[in-house]
């Protein structure tokens, strides 16, 4: 699956136009390496997420091959760390 299909799929950005933009302000990295939207994620991906002022860090437990509940959402994935930024 697409990197920003996933992201809205999962809900960890709430629209594809927003992570279409934020993966490609290269603000989007797959096991450590800068991230394209169209860039190819899988099950065991590590993905960080540096938008606004948070960095979020997931592993990708699973890709969905549609849409998918709200509920089943939060299934995709596992949070390893969650960072504040002050700005």
């Amino acid at each position: 699956m697409r990197l920003d299909k996933y992201l809205k799929v999962s809900r960890l950005i709430k629209r594809r136009g927003l992570a279409n933009e934020v993966a490609g302000q290269g603000r989007v990295f797959i096991n450590d390496k800068q991230a394209k939207p169209a860039a190819t994620v899988k099950e065991g991906d590590i993905l960080r997420l540096e938008y606004f002022n948070k960095t979020l860090v997931v592993e990708i437990l699973k890709v969905p091959t549609g849409n998918v509940s709200i509920q089943e959402s939060k299934d995709l994935y596992k949070v390893i760390e969650e960072n504040w930024r002050n700005t």
